[in-house]
């Protein structure tokens, strides 16, 4: 065995003691698995259900089974026999199967030489969660020399970046006078996440998120678990949105005179949500912090609503400078923790090298690793609370790309010299286009 296959090898062990996957009982008396509570989708429902019984709330006491070696709880979770549905989404937006790279005829016809650069990025951006460590969404016959039609109709699939059906918004020379707001049209992919209060019923307005397809939005996993359940459960996305404080249309003044509106926004429940499996809201590490919504209906495709874009490639992988954005809703200020108008604001790119020793310091000890991404450390501009979840977006100079996920930062907000830190969505490409389905 050789050293790397030794270290795997033990990374292995260690994640399966970890994740605690011992037999067990459920207090129904089924056989069960003592897992994190997050891999239980069951129980994830009663503890997200905006009405819980004492029934319930029993229910989840006695599933309880231990800890995990982060202090984590863990629960009895029924073991459901259940064929796994492999199917996912390739890189030009066909329905494909998650299946070993060896074991799809089209990839193995893509790996004869010569092995161009367009062929290697579709065989990496094809990675999948699967049955072993090189598995990809093998998808129907591929063609990377024809031009993909530009088609840009709703569909459950990331679109693929070439047709330019993403990424794109009409904001070019519609930008607001002053300050840091965004224009009406720019950005369309951004959403906010609304709550369901816990104690008043109310709705509340928490984090952020990006859509990415018709039918799903990217956020961060501790918008959909940890503490913001606390405050409410997360039940609907908003689209379209530009002023939060208006319940109509909103129009705003533009170059040249005029106006510029907007439509009424669109408000969409959320049919499932989906943290990834290694979220841990409790460790002071914050990594694997995202999560996908699958909305009930599908997002029309309009100048005000339409996908980002997935990465194509690793920006940390290159010695290029990169100036990326952030938009949403988040603090202005220390005063006021939400802002009603869409701002965004450039950051500089900052190497996980560059960004470490910000947070080897009292109160901000985290090791960061290459699921995140840090971008930032210019006093004054930040991405902050009310953002959790938005987009970090890279602009290609022809359409933007989401790179990263606003997961946390120095507080407060803006501090000179310390950036923000983001999780790398690249990394994620593989458990993304597993989660995703028809």
């Amino acid at each position: 065995m050789t050293p790397l296959s030794i270290v795997s090898f033990v990374v292995f062990l260690h994640v399966c003691r970890v994740q605690g996957q011992s037999q067990c009982t459920t207090p129904t008396g089924r056989n069960g698995k003592c897992i994190a509570v997050l891999e239980c989708p069951s129980l994830m429902a009663l503890i997200q259900k905006p009405d819980r019984t004492n029934e319930d709330l029993k229910l989840l006491r006695e599933s309880h089974c231990g800890f995990n070696e982060q202090n984590f709880p863990k629960i009895c979770c029924e073991t459901v026999l259940e064929e796994v549905d492999s199917t996912c989404f390739t890189p030009d937006a066909k329905i494909g199967t998650c299946i070993s790279l060896h074991s799809c005829p089209a990839m193995k016809n893509f790996l004869n030489p010569p092995l161009s650069t367009e062929k290697l990025t579709f065989i990496q951006n094809s990675r999948c969660e699967g049955p072993d460590k090189y598995s990809v969404c093998c998808g129907p016959e591929i063609n990377i020399i024809t031009s993909p039609q530009k088609n840009c109709m709703p569909s459950a699939a990331p679109p693929d970046p070439r047709t330019e059906c993403c990424g794109l918004d009409s904001s070019t020379g519609n930008k607001i006078f002053g300050g840091n707001e965004t224009a009406i049209d720019q950005y369309p992919w951004l959403t906010i996440l609304e709550y369901r209060g816990i104690k008043d019923n109310k709705i509340k307005l928490l984090c952020g998120g990006a859509l990415i397809s018709s039918k799903y939005v990217l956020t961060a996993g501790h918008c959909v678990a940890g503490q913001v359940l606390r405050i409410g459960t997360p039940v609907n996305v908003r689209l379209g949105e530009y002023d939060t404080a208006s319940y109509d249309k909103d129009c705003v003044e533009v170059e040249g005179g005029g106006q510029d509106c907007n439509e009424p926004v669109m408000i969409i429940p959320i049919e499932k949500v989906i943290p990834h499996k290694d979220y841990n809201p409790e460790s002071a590490l914050k990594r694997h912090d995202i999560a996908l919504l699958r909305l009930t209906d599908a997002a029309p495709y309009t100048d005000f609503i339409r996908p980002i874009c997935l990465p194509i490639s690793d920006i940390m992988q290159t010695t290029s400078p990169h100036m990326l954005f952030v938009a949403g809703w988040g603090a202005i200020s220390d005063m006021k923790s939400f802002s009603n108008v869409k701002l965004h604001v450039e950051l500089p790119y900052k190497p996980l090298k560059e960004c470490q020793p910000s947070y080897e310091v009292p109160g901000r000890k985290v090791k960061l690793w290459n699921g995140q991404i840090c971008a930032g450390g210019v006093e004054g501009k930040d991405s902050c609370k009310g953002d959790s979840g938005g987009p970090l977006m890279f602009d290609t100079g022809r359409i933007y790309q989401v790179v990263g996920i606003v997961s946390f930062g120095p507080t407060p907000c803006g501090i000179e010299s310390v950036p923000g830190v983001y999780t790398k969505v690249y990394e994620y490409l593989p458990w993304i286009r597993r989660q995703m389905k028809p």
